[in-house]
């Protein structure tokens, strides 16, 4: 899945999640939710593309048994500061990264490119693609699954506005004070 659609997945379950349980989506949360959607690629694909320090671009933090232990000192963490909810976010954010990566393995019955779950438990399948950011952008089509993602940004961007736009006034307000900033040194 690409970044975008993992930004909507996360976003439509947090929020979803929020309105069951009767909270509202807010700017501090919704930023560690977002981070959260991006934390696996963020470390293995550096780590293990660029780097190669790790096998490839879906191992440490896409396990399973890596998300578990970050969610436990996130959430001892988020509870010594007393910012649950933002321990809460992240940890919706890169479950459901971790969790829709796969989810395109199970459609096409792969179900062996799962291994990624339990590494290094379980060796990791041999790549079509080579393992580079410039290989992997180079595969973007506009296909069914790319398709499906834009649906679900679409989707985001619906629930985002009416959850209020949680986050907008708080960019908009740094925005207006960088701009005020840049004015002064003009001055």
């Amino acid at each position: 899945m690409w970044p975008w659609g993992h930004a909507a997945v996360g976003y439509l379950l947090y929020s979803l999640g929020c309105q069951a349980t009767g909270r509202r989506v807010v700017a501090a949360p919704g930023l560690a939710l977002a981070v959260g959607t991006q934390f696996p690629d963020l470390v293995d694909k550096p780590l293990g593309w660029t780097l190669g320090i790790l096998p490839g671009g879906r191992t440490l933090a896409h396990s399973l048994l890596t998300f578990v232990i970050v969610s436990f000192l996130l959430g001892l963490l988020a509870r010594r500061y007393g910012r649950a909810e933002l321990g809460v976010a992240f940890v919706v954010g890169y479950l459901s990264h971790t969790l829709s990566d796969g989810l395109y393995a199970v459609i096409e019955g792969e179900i062996q490119s799962l291994s990624y779950l339990l590494w290094p438990l379980f060796t990791m399948p041999p790549v079509e693609t080579a393992q580079t950011f410039s290989a992997h952008f180079a595969t973007l089509v506009l296909g069914p699954y790319v398709l499906f993602e834009l649906l679900l940004v679409c989707l985001a961007a619906i629930r985002w506005y009416v959850d209020g736009r949680p986050g907008l006034e708080g960019a908009r307000r740094l925005v207006h004070s960088g701009h005020n900033r840049l004015q002064g040194f003009a001055e």
